[in-house]
């Protein structure tokens, strides 16, 4: 497909960022699930012996609430609520039908902002309460029952972040071009106007300002 054909929608660093926390999610999330229930102890595999996976499970928390915590910073303005997601709401049926057609919708529709700020809120109760249960290091500055409701408040969020991580997927995949998008960074006209046409419409009038300013600045050649 020409390139003209196709708008940037993740930036190169966005993308570098999800790529590496998806993968390290994946190790924490395995990793968190072997410690927490003995019988799945065979997911832990992935990072060596059980005495290595409780040392390398907090850490590989903490690297993947930094990525997010980046991210959420960089994407936080595209996932602000406004008046157009009411009329995304009320059509809800019409877009799980893939007829979003005349919907105004931003570059991250009403679900994708749901799944945005309920990520960044659970990442960040995963990790205030995985410092509290980190043994060999604050564990012991809190008393017993708060260590226990962090273990308690820690586990019921990274259950609850793991669904919302297969959601996401399925998500992706079902939504054609998706994947593909956040592998190249870019997506066809056609897909940025069918699923996100507001955001698709902005797009188009930055592309035909820059051209404008370029034919403008471009030189003119006189007429013999």
């Amino acid at each position: 497909m020409n390139k003209k054909d196709l708008i940037l929608r993740t930036p190169l660093i966005i993308r570098f960022c999800h790529w590496v926390m998806v993968c390290l999610f994946i190790l924490t999330a395995f990793s968190g699930l072997s410690l927490f229930f003995p019988s799945l102890s065979i997911f832990g595999l992935f990072l060596g012996t059980p005495q290595l996976v409780r040392a390398l499970h907090p850490i590989l928390g903490c690297i993947v609430f930094v990525i997010l915590i980046f991210m959420g910073i960089r994407l936080a303005h595209h996932n602000i609520p406004n008046k157009d997601d009411l009329l995304w709401i009320k059509n809800m049926k019409q877009v799980i039908a893939g007829q979003e057609g005349g919907i105004p919708i931003g570059k991250y529709n009403v679900g994708q902002k749901f799944l945005f700020w309920s990520i960044m809120s659970l990442i960040t109760v995963l990790f205030i309460t995985g410092l509290v249960m980190w043994r060999h290091y604050f564990s012991d500055y809190f008393p017993i029952p708060v260590v226990r409701i962090a273990i308690f408040l820690h586990s019921l969020a990274a259950i609850a972040l793991i669904l919302l991580a297969i959601g996401h997927a399925y998500m992706a995949m079902w939504v054609t071009g998706s994947i593909k998008g956040m592998i190249t960074g870019y997506v066809s006209r056609a897909w940025a106007r069918k699923n996100h046409s507001k955001w698709y419409q902005s797009e188009m009038e930055k592309v035909f300002q820059n051209e404008e300013l370029k034919s403008e600045t471009a030189p003119k050649t006189e007429s013999k």
